[in-house]
Formats: structure tokens, C-alpha cells, sequence
């Protein structure tokens, strides 16, 4: 094939133009994403019902959700979470499940239910969890002083949000921090009882007002009209015109009884931007848009809102652009500095400009041919799939280095240059090939990893395989003929190709050679004893999920554990913000109750995240360190966690799950244990080192108790006392102006007085207009009351949290103390998958290393030599632990990665070697050589042809790599671990391939069975 493509260099060379403007044009229609468009099998179902309990929330509305759900199909789990008026059901799917079909399902199912869920309750949201739900960047709207907070709202919602979603490529935009105009009827007391009236008549009175004909018409001949009355309200001054009725039948305007105004209704949360509030609008995009064509496109819609609202601040916060562009600017300086250390290396060893000129062009055209089966495969371009292609880029470079040596090693045997080119390409083709396949059976069964892990895979094998298809292609079509043109017609000159430093490294590898062969047993066995040794030294890293990322900025979550409200909330914050005022960059704050339609997380008025932006690393560490010794010591009772700032990456591997949780479920009750016997039985549990679950999580709250007994006396009714209750304590609703689709509600307006007060100066009236105080009738008391509910599909359950697993031992005592109290008990938590998805990972790779031998006993036609590759591997994965300890790496995702890179290349280079070994053996044995010595001969020969491409491609690799370990930012912190273990890994791997595969060659070649005929 090689000879028919090289007889016809314009042909080829036109095709593959071709092939590469194609390339071009489809990478310019390929989506950019930080992430790929996952659909996590996860759905959350979201309840709000305001001024409810936690156990009212779980009795009437999860309860009933949860029986329904069961037979979804693909359901793997289930949990539920009531809190005070907020509730969710998280269903989670195996990851089998076509999403799409189950989030139908899920929402038929609550469309079902709305029959028996509570009258007043909003239907449940259903939210889809996606990868693209992860806002890329958040939009701050800050009203300027004196400007209407409900007017910024109504623009934010109805204009700013739409046209951001306008934009190109915007799939959702989503608000927070909205507050909404109502209008407040605040009755006047004391002129009502010199009237004789009762706030009921107010209310009685703007009920009446309010009414409307739904569905009447009339008849005039042959025309017909609806019905609409000319009395229904529409602005506060028609509410104080209203008449008001009293029992005497005297009649006054409402204005005279009460005040009637414009104001904003009482919050649940708050958006703060630095100390001020406003509102916040996260940008999602779509699955196929490319996210660096969006962000210019927001950039410069915010400067057009700058101009048209001049009433309005606005700036861009939290932008997730950075991680993707870190990747893409690594993924360039990869290619500048492999290509300038290519240039150099090859230039040294060769002393020749041409071989660099030629690794110049295939390298960029390798890369860009790959995209066109990025887009036929449907991957996007993110940070997985940037990743797969660096992964692919050192085996480029050393398939294109293997090439040109081998060619050039035969023309310097005297063969013509354009046989040259044929026999150089043909000897080496089918040692790249599996070369190629060893490094796929190595990494793609990772795909068939479960959970987000494998799904993540997905992307990074299909651009491995991606890169080195078109690296196999270019090795043997596109490197033959640009050798061939460019050496056309010059004689070949050994000395231009080798250089004096090359001659100079190949006279000491000749040295080390005989040393090590003079005592080749001994030699043997300590490399041998060098793989338990370097093996052991990953009991001494750090395991980790990402990499330690320097980052300036802080997220502090708060949960006071006190009754507060929303404003008090605020204003626990803003004296935190001020402590440190003039010490961050920027803040933003979400406090109390989120507005997020995509919002899956705790809902807790008394709950707060504070973001913070600092200059450096040491002003970020002082000023944590200054804000928790504040909180400790100003709010005792408050849960504090200061930690970085999570990105797209934490939040997508993030899980709420905890590492190791007992359950337990009363098995007599099927109701949480109450905390009056649930605090002795935790004071007696066997095993120390818990955490409280959200179900033991205590609170203090006000319990009402009603004297039925008086109130039957004085002849008044229980729902008269239920009523008056909500109009003191509840945001009570009037009604509602509906007026062209905007709802404006009148509401009660309550005093700002403390519980004890309102009971003692409100009444009840009896049948002759006599008042009775609340207090006659309501006695109150303080308690302890848990403030979750938490369920599973089998019930309400209880639980305590670890660090740490628990033992069996540990576990036969927990099961026995929950026998003595009649509990059912369970274990689960992260602890239990991870082990899954670690026995999963075991098997993968056994599976992995079994088709790496098989394909490496096709090759070689030998069932003993392939066993020389793999014992190759755990050197290298080794000295990558040995580097990666030194240097106080961790191991984590990058550094894993960087194992599959740097592997990759060392069984490359190791299957070269025996494949030419095997070669000259046959060569000289065709020649008359003793089966003995044409072993001796074809080790130290192949040694001495592979020195070259051996040392080439890990100094090429190593140096191209360097700088990233001396570079700062966000994209070296990613990748430094993937480097240090590839640098590591390729220095004990290059020695490995130099002389522990010639070793274990004649090792294996004395005592194999398979090979005794050559031998003897």
C-alpha cells in the first residue's frame, strides 16, 4: 500500500488537503462545552409549602410522592428530605435509563397525585439534573439607590431574562433574589372597636369588592356579551373606597379603617452583591453551542443593559470559561513546546532542519483531521475530550519519531529513498498497530465503568482513539511521503543525521550495556525487586478526586441552627462582610429560601452561602481563618464550613451522600423516634466518632395548645381561633388583582410585635360582640423539635454519619443495640459504591491486561514474550509513584490520567524492541548464525537501532511537559499531577525499555519452552 501511495505524491498529497480543509470546516461547527451534555440519572422533585411543619410536609405531600414513584422503571434509590414549608424527593436511575422518558414519567405521575395532594399547595417541580444545568457564568442586577426593588425585579423578569435568552446558544436563564409588590391592608384597631367593627368586615369587604363573573353572558338580539363587572379592584385607591360594613349596619370607606398601601412582600431569601441587594440571573447553555462564542455575545449584551438601564448596575460573576479556556491553552502550549522540543531534540540527535519540518506538519494536521471524528462520533469539545487528545499527542510524536528513524536508518544502509521510505514504513506498520491496539485495551474498557466515571470515559476514549487513528494514518501516508519530498534528489550523509551527542549517548548506552549483561542474572533480579518496592510507595500518596487547584476564592456556608427570619439572616451577614470589608475582591451571598428553578439542593431560611473573591492565596487563608474565629465566637450555635469555591468539576462529582450512614427505622411506630427517648439511646451507642443526620437534627420552635374546654364555653368555634391564628402569624391572602396575566395580592398585614403580645391584645368575639384575648385559649410552650424528616422508599429512618467505615465488629454492635431498642437498622452511604466501583475498576482492568496479551501474542506469534511488555508496566506505573510522592503530588483523575499516557508510550517502545529483536534473529539465523549467539547479536543490535527513537521520545516528551510544571494558574494546577506522573513514569521507563526488556528477553528466550528450538 505504501509503495502504490508513494508512486503517485500528487494524488496523495491532494487527497489529504482536501481531507484536512474538511477537517477545518467541521471543527468550526463543533459545540465547546466545559463538560460533556451528561444526563445524570438523577430527578428531584421539589415541594414548597409555606407555613407547614416538617412532619405535616412529609405526612401529606412526600409520603403520598414517594408510594407513587415506586414503580418507575430503572428506580435504583430513593430519599425524600422534609424541612419548614420546603420538601424534595430525589429519585435516582440506573444509568441505563433514557432520562427524557423517566422525567415524563415522573411528571405524570405528579399530575395524577394533584388530586390527592393538599388543596393550597403549588404543584411540585420536577427538575432534570444535566451537566447543563451548571450555570457558565452569573449575571448580578443591583438596583441604584432610590430606585423601586420590586420595579427592578418586574425588568429583570420580563426583559433583561428574555433577552438573554435571545442569545445565541442560551438554553435557560434563571433568577434569584425576585421580591414581588403586593398590597398591604394594615387595619386600624382602635377605630374599629370605636366602630364596633372587626377586622373580618375589612376583609369581608375587599372579598366582595374583588368578585368577578366567571363565565356569564348575555343576550342583546342576536349579539352576545360576557359579563364583566366595572367594580373589580385594580389599584389601592379602589381598595380604600371600598364600603365597609359593620354589625350595626353603619357604613364607612375602607381608607378610614385601615392604610392601604403599595409595598414588597416579606421575604424568604436574599441575593446580596458585595453588601448590596439585588437579584442574580445564572446563564445555561445549549448542548450544542460552543460556550466561547456565548460569552462575547453576554460581555456585550450587558454593556447594551449598562446603557439602557442607567437605573441598574450589572456585572459578570463566577464565569466557568476560565476552566475550559485553562484546557485549551494547555492544550496549545502542549503543542508549541512539544513541536519547538521536538525541533530541538531531533535537531541534536540528527542535525538536520528538515526532520523537524516534517514532525511540524504532521503534528497540527493530525490534531485537526481527529475533529472530523469528534464530529461524527458526536463529542464535543471540553475538557474530557481535550484530555484524551493530550493523552494522544505523546504517541503521535513517538510514531512519527519511529517513522523517520527507521526510514532514515535505511537509507543509511545504502536502499534507494523511495525504497527507503517503503521498507521503513513496512517494518515497523504492524508494531505500531498494536501498539496502538495495547493502548486502547488498556484504556477504553474504562468506558464500561458505572456511574459518571464511566460516562466521562466515553468522551476521553473516543478522542484516544480518535488521535491515534489519524496518528496511524499520518505514520504511514503522510510522514514516507514528506520524507520522500523533502530528501528527493540529496544524497544521503550519515554524519548530517547523527549527530556527535547521538554517537556520544550511543558509546555510553554500549558501556552501561556490557556492565549490565556481564552480570545479567543479578541485574535481572534487582530490577525485579524494584517493582514491589516502587509499587509500595502509593500507600505513601495522597488519594484524591481532582487536583488540589490554587484558587482565590472562598465559599462559606452558614447554618445559624436559631429560628431566625430572612432579614435577620441578612443581617448576620452583611456584619460578617463588614469585618472583613476592603479585604476581597468582590462577594455575592444567596440567603434563606433559593428562587432557582434548577435549585436541588437544602431550602432553609436560616441557611446562607457567602462567595468570596480574594487577591491571593495568603489574603484568602487570613481572612478564612479571621471569618471562623468571628462566627465561633459571635454565633456559637451556627454550622460554618469554609472551603474553596466549587466549579463545574466539584459540582458535577460532588454527592451529598455521606461516606458511611447507619439507618435505623422504629419498627413500632414507623414515626421518627421523639427526641426525649431518641437522646439516651444516642448517649448509649456502641461506636463513637458520628455525626448527627439531618433526621437527629434538632431545632427550637413554639408549640400552640388549644383549651377546647373554654372555647366551647363561651360558645366560640374552633375554626374562628384557626382563622385568627393565620391572620396574625401567616402571610394572609385576601385576594389576588389579576390584571393582563400580572398578579398583584393583597395581604393582611401583621405587626411586627413578638408572639406573646399578639395573643394578649387580640380576640375572638363571642355571640354578643364580648372580646376574649387569644391567651384565654392558646397555651404555648418551648420544645425541641427535629427540623428534617428523612425517608427512603421502605420509610421514615434516622441516621448517624462517619468519616470512616466501620469494622464488622463495629457493625455486630450497632445491629445489637438496635435489636435492644426495636429499630431496624441498615448501612450505606459513598463507601459502599466506591468499593463497587473499585472491585469494577479491578475487573476492567484484568480484562484489560488480558487483551493487551492477546493482542501482543498475535503480533509476536508467542505466548511467553508478551509477558516481557507487561512486566514493563508496573516499573513505569512505579517510578510514577516514586516522582508523584517526591514532589507531594496526590493521586487523583490527573494524575491517573498521566499513568495511561505515560504507559502508553512505554509499551510502545517495548513492543518496538522485541519486534526488531525478533527480526534480526531470524536474520541472522537465515545467515548461518549459532542459535546463541544470533540471540547475543540481535539484542545488542536492536538496543543500538532503538537507542534512537527510545530516547528521543521520552526527552521530547519530558521537556515538552516541563514548563507546565513550572507555571502557575488554574490549567497548570490541573495538569501538573498529570505531568509529574508522565515524567516520572517515562525516567524509569526509558531505562526499563533500554535494558530490562533485552534482560527479560534472554530470560525468557533460556527458558521458554516455545523458544527452545531458536535457542539451542
Amino acid at each position: 500500500m505504501v509503495r502504490f501511495l508513494l508512486a503517485r505524491p500528487i494524488a496523495v498529497g491532494m487527497t489529504f488537503l482536501a481531507l484536512l480543509i474538511f477537517s477545518l470546516i467541521l471543527f468550526r461547527t463543533l459545540p465547546i462545552s466545559l463538560l460533556p451534555p451528561l444526563d445524570v440519572p438523577q430527578i428531584v422533585i421539589k415541594v414548597a409549602y409555606p407555613n407547614t411543619s416538617p412532619e405535616s410536609i412529609e405526612q401529606n405531600v412526600l409520603r403520598p410522592i414517594r408510594e407513587a414513584m415506586v414503580t418507575l422503571n430503572g428506580l435504583e434509590d430513593m430519599g425524600s428530605k422534609a424541612g419548614s414549608e420546603v420538601g424534595n424527593v430525589r429519585l435516582t436511575f440506573s444509568y441505563n435509563t433514557q432520562m427524557e422518558l423517566a422525567y415524563i414519567a415522573v411528571n405524570e405521575k405528579i399530575d395524577r397525585l394533584t388530586n390527592s395532594l393538599p388543596e393550597d399547595l403549588e404543584r411540585p417541580r420536577v427538575v432534570r439534573i444535566n451537566t447543563n444545568d451548571i450555570p457558565i457564568v452569573r449575571l448580578q442586577v443591583i438596583p441604584k439607590d432610590g430606585v423601586d426593588f420590586a420595579d427592578v425585579s418586574l425588568l429583570t423578569e420580563n426583559v433583561i431574562k428574555k433577552r438573554v435568552e435571545q442569545l445565541d446558544g442560551v438554553a435557560l436563564v434563571d433568577i434569584n433574589g425576585r421580591q414581588e409588590r403586593v398590597i398591604s391592608v394594615s387595619p386600624d384597631k382602635p377605630v374599629l372597636a370605636s366602630l364596633g367593627m372587626q377586622e373580618s368586615d375589612v376583609i369581608r369587604a375587599i372579598e366582595a369588592g374583588n368578585s368577578e363573573l366567571p363565565g356569564i353572558s348575555v343576550e342583546d338580539g342576536q349579539f352576545r356579551y360576557y359579563l364583566r363587572l366595572a367594580s373589580r379592584l385594580e389599584t389601592p385607591e379602589d381598595i380604600r373606597n371600598l364600603p365597609v360594613r359593620g354589625p350595626s349596619g353603619n357604613t364607612v370607606s375602607l381608607g378610614k379603617v385601615a392604610e392601604v398601601r403599595h409595598s414588597l412582600a416579606k421575604p424568604d431569601g436574599f441575593h446580596l452583591y458585595q453588601d448590596r441587594e439585588g437579584l442574580v440571573v445564572t446563564v445555561h447553555k445549549q448542548t450544542s453551542a460552543r460556550m466561547n462564542d456565548i460569552m462575547p455575545l453576554l460581555y456585550e449584551a450587558v454593556q447594551g443593559f449598562e446603557e439602557d438601564y442607567p437605573q441598574v448596575e450589572f456585572a459578570l460573576t463566577q464565569d466557568q470559561s476560565t476552566l475550559l479556556n485553562a484546557g485549551i491553552n494547555n492544550l496549545q502550549t502542549s503543542l508549541l513546546f512539544g513541536g519547538l522540543f521536538a525541533f530541538g531534540i531531533l535537531f541534536v540527535f540528527m542535525g538536520d532542519y528538515r526532520m523537524p519540518i516534517i514532525i511540524g506538519i504532521s503534528l497540527p494536521s493530525s490534531l485537526i483531521i481527529s475533529f472530523a471524528i469528534f464530529y461524527f462520533a458526536g463529542i464535543s469539545i471540553n475538557v474530557i475530550s481535550l484530555s484524551g487528545l493530550a493523552l494522544g499527542l505523546g504517541m503521535l510524536i513517538d510514531n512519527a519519531i519511529i517513522v523517520l528513524d527507521n526510514i532514515s536508518r535505511k537509507r543509511s544502509e545504502g536502499i534507494p529513498l523511495f525504497e527507503a521510505c517503503v521498507s521503513g514504513v513496512n517494518e515497523v506498520m504492524s508494531a505500531l498497530i498494536s501498539s496502538v491496539l495495547t493502548t486502547l485495551a488498556v484504556f477504553v474498557p474504562l468506558v464500561f465503568l458505572s456511574g459518571i466515571s464511566g460516562a466521562l470515559f466515553y468522551d476521553q476514549a473516543v478522542s484516544v482513539a480518535a488521535i491515534l487513528s489519524v496518528s496511524l494514518l499520518v505514520a504511514f501516508i503522510v510522514l514516507p511521503l514528506l520524507y520522500y519530498l523533502f530528501f528527493k534528489g540529496k544524497d544521503y550523509q550519515r554524519s548530517v543525521e547523527d549527530s556527535r551527542l547521538f554517537l556520544l549517548l550511543l558509546k555510553g548506552y554500549k558501556r552501561i550495556y556490557r556492565m549490565v549483561f556481564a552480570y545479567r542474572a543479578g541485574s535481572l533480579l534487582v530490577l525485579f525487586l524494584l517493582i514491589p518496592l516502587l509499587l509500595l510507595t502509593v500507600r505513601l500518596l495522597k488519594v484524591e478526586g481532582l487536583p488540589p487547584i490554587e484558587k482565590y476564592d472562598v465559599m462559606v456556608s452558614l447554618d445559624w441552627n436559631e429560628p431566625i427570619n430572612a432579614n435577620q439572616n441578612k443581617e448576620r451577614v452583611l456584619d460578617m462582610l463588614a469585618l472583613v470589608e476592603g479585604d476581597y475582591q468582590w462577594a455575592e451571598s444567596d440567603l434563606g429560601l433559593r428562587q432557582f428553578l434548577l435549585y436541588e439542593g437544602d431550602n432553609d431560611i436560616q441557611q446562607a452561602d457567602v462567595f468570596l473573591m480574594f487577591e491571593n492565596s495568603q489574603q484568602k487563608e487570613a481572612i478564612s481563618s479571621k471569618l471562623m474565629r468571628f462566627l465561633r465566637q459571635r454565633f456559637p450555635l451556627a454550622s460554618v464550613e469554609i472551603q474553596d469555591a466549587p466549579n463545574a468539576f466539584d459540582q458535577l462529582f460532588s454527592s451529598d451522600r455521606p461516606f458511611f450512614e447507619v439507618r435505623w427505622k422504629d419498627l413500632t411506630s414507623k414515626q421518627p423516634v421523639a427526641v426525649s427517648e431518641m437522646d439516651p439511646w444516642l448517649e448509649a451507642f456502641p461506636v463513637s466518632g458520628w455525626s448527627k443526620g439531618p433526621g437527629l437534627q434538632k431545632g427550637a420552635s413554639v408549640i400552640f395548645r388549644t383549651d377546647m374546654k373554654k372555647l366551647a364555653l363561651y360558645g366560640l368555634e374552633s375554626q374562628q381561633l384557626v382563622e385568627k391564628i393565620q391572620q396574625l402569624f401567616g402571610n394572609y391572602l385576601i385576594a389576588d388583582i389579576k390584571r393582563f396575566g400580572e398578579i398583584t395580592p393583597i395581604l393582611l398585614a401583621g405587626e411586627t410585635l413578638d408572639f406573646q403580645t399578639l395573643l394578649k391584645t387580640n380576640y375572638l368575639y363571642g355571640e354578643e360582640g364580648v372580646p376574649y384575648a387569644l391567651d384565654e385559649f392558646i397555651h404555648f410552650s418551648y420544645d425541641e423539635q427535629y427540623k428534617f424528616v428523612t425517608a427512603d422508599r421502605s420509610g421514615i429512618f434516622q441516621s448517624l454519619t462517619f468519616d470512616t467505615s466501620l469494622s464488622k465488629h463495629e457493625e455486630g454492635t450497632i445491629r445489637n443495640w438496635a435489636s435492644g431498642n426495636n429499630l431496624a437498622v441498615e448501612f450505606t452511604g459513598q463507601y459502599f459504591q466506591d468499593r463497587e466501583t473499585i472491585w469494577q475498576l479491578v475487573g476492567i482492568l484484568l480484562v484489560s491486561v488480558l487483551l493487551l496479551y492477546f493482542i501482543l501474542a498475535a503480533q509476536f506469534e508467542n505466548f511467553v514474550q508478551p509477558l516481557i511488555v507487561i512486566f514493563t508496566l508496573p516499573l513505569g506505573v512505579g517510578g510514577a509513584f516514586l516522582l508523584l510522592w517526591l514532589s507531594g503530588t496526590s493521586l487523583n483523575v490527573m494524575s491517573a490520567i498521566g499513568l495511561v499516557v505515560m504507559l502508553g508510550i512505554m509499551v510502545n517502545d517495548a513492543i518496538l524492541k522485541i519486534d526488531t529483536i525478533n527480526r534480526l534473529r531470524k536474520q541472522y539465523l537465515a545467515g548461518g548464525e549459532v542459535p546463541q549467539n544470533a540471540l547475543e547479536k540481535a539484542l545488542f543490535r536492536a538496543g543500538e537501532i532503538r537507542l534512537k527513537p527510545i530516547v528521543m521520545t521520552s526527552i521530547t516528551t519530558i521537556l515538552a511537559l516541563l514548563p507546565v510544571v513550572f507555571s502557575a494558574g488554574l490549567g497548570a494546577d490541573l495538569q501538573r499531577p498529570l505531568v509529574v506522573s508522565v515524567i516520572g513514569g517515562l525516567t524509569i521507563g526509558t531505562f526499563t525499555a533500554l535494558y530490562f526488556v533485552p534482560l527479560a528477553y534472554w530470560f525468557m528466550a533460556g527458558k521458554s519452552k516455545l523458544s527452545q528450538p531458536i535457542v539451542q
